[in-house]
């Protein structure tokens, strides 16, 4: 083969790898540009399925109140939908529904804390990796496993030290919510606990502070952003929960403080309603908006506070 001839071919070869790279290169670029128009598309289904959701709660619920006061509703104590005279106070319901979270409350923050820091200040990183997922699977049990655990167990545990205690009532539910949020807060506090620099510790340490005195006066107040956030993060956990709640509290709607009676909360109310008893287009069937609307106010106030509480005592290391 001559040298006109190996020109040749080596001209034919550059021109093939300079045609299949001019291809991969113009395919490259169209992928290139669709990436990021998909993965906007893909952003927008939260936001058009949140806004959806708020429009259809705003639609049903300006029905109810084209049919029942508004001040009615947010200041009646009595709540009685399926009456001759049906009333509508939600006041019975964010009763319900607030004392069941304190009671929660009470129960998980204390606990969790106390969990948070022991895996943080005090286990060893074996221990951590042993409790840490072991505790963490109690997120993992369903909420209906809760409710039956409340009503079966822990209900006539209570009653053999408090007589008074009714078969549905409030206090069983809200200590099995408390222990359902523990995962939560502890997860979280711990996370917030371990990411203070150790310099900090081993400054407090140095000084002669003792191993609790650097926990209490040093990292907690280090970590006291992730800590609230935690609780906060778990009250609206408790706020939304239902099933429990459901189960062991009965669907008596008592506007009262005695922790020992059946209460009902606005998660319960709204299954109580579509459980079929509601006709579509009653009064009825629209209060089970109103009040998923009232629910979806608090649990977006709770998150606004997690968020400002979060950014307003963050620190930066």
């Amino acid at each position: 083969m001559n040298n006109s001839d190996t020109t040749k071919n080596n001209a034919v070869q550059v021109r093939d790898l300079i045609h299949k790279n001019s291809k991969t290169k113009s395919i490259s670029n169209i992928t290139e540009k669709s990436v990021p128009i998909i993965l906007f598309l893909i952003a927008m289904i939260s936001l058009v399925t949140t806004i959806g959701i708020l429009v259809t709660l705003l639609t049903e619920t300006i029905h109810f109140f084209n049919r029942v006061s508004i001040i009615e509703f947010f200041t009646g104590t009595v709540l009685k939908p399926l009456s001759q005279n049906p009333q509508f106070g939600i006041l019975p319901l964010i009763s319900g529904t607030i004392i069941s979270s304190v009671i929660a409350m009470l129960v998980a923050g204390p606990i969790g804390i106390m969990t948070a820091i022991f895996l943080s200040e005090y286990a060893s990183d074996r221990v951590r990796r042993t409790l840490k997922p072991l505790l963490e699977l109690l997120a993992g049990i369903p909420t209906i496993v809760y409710g039956f655990f409340a009503f079966t167990f822990v209900t006539p545990l209570l009653r053999e030290f408090i007589p008074g205690l009714e078969a549905t009532n409030v206090l069983s539910p809200g200590i099995v919510m408390g222990i359902m949020i523990v995962p939560m807060i502890a997860s979280l506090s711990e996370d917030a606990m371990s990411s203070v620099p150790n310099g900090m510790r081993e400054g407090a340490l140095a000084l002669g502070a003792t191993r609790l005195e650097v926990t209490l006066r040093v990292i907690v107040p280090a970590a006291l952003s992730g800590i609230i956030a935690s609780f906060v993060l778990g009250i609206s956990r408790a706020i939304g929960e239902t099933m429990i709640l459901t189960i062991a509290s009965g669907s008596s709607k008592n506007f009262t403080l005695d922790v020992t009676q059946s209460m009902q909360t606005m998660t319960a109310y709204i299954v109580e309603v579509s459980g079929g008893d509601a006709p579509a287009g009653s009064t009825i069937y629209y209060s089970l908006y109103a009040v998923a609307m009232t629910l979806f106010c608090f649990t977006l106030l709770m998150n606004i506070v997690a968020r400002y509480v979060s950014r307003r005592f963050r620190e930066e290391y």
